[in-house]
């Protein structure tokens, strides 16, 4: 059964707010809900996450059950891209943001840099 786990790690820069709430089974995680938002987004295949050097916090109740599944943007300025094994994300080129595990845990990756104006 998949739970729900806030970030809760203390990076050595001192940023916080790239800690998101995951929906996590095991060390595969279907969804994620970016910080300082509300609205999730599921994956269409789940990907593992590695908690190594990581903190997380069970959240109840489970905020995913709260709103209904984004799975995959359809407005126009959001560019669906092939990662380098294969894998598809969508970035948002008008917010700056991409769907990958890069983005997620560092809040920039290639895949906006490459679709960048």
């Amino acid at each position: 059964m998949a739970q729900a786990y806030r970030e809760t790690t203390e990076w050595p820069d001192g940023n916080t707010n790239i800690n998101h709430t995951y929906l996590l089974e095991g060390d595969r995680m279907t969804a994620y809900i970016r910080s300082q938002t509300s609205v999730p987004f599921y994956f269409k295949a789940p990907i593992t996450i590695s908690r190594s050097k990581r903190r997380f916090e069970l959240v109840e109740p489970n905020p995913f059950d709260a709103v209904p599944p984004v799975v995959v943007p359809q407005e126009s300025h959001v560019k669906e891209i092939e990662g380098s094994r294969g894998t598809v994300y969508y970035v948002n080129v008008d917010d700056g943001t991409c769907t990958c595990p890069g983005y997620t845990y560092r809040g920039t990756c290639k895949h906006v840099k490459e679709l960048a104006p």
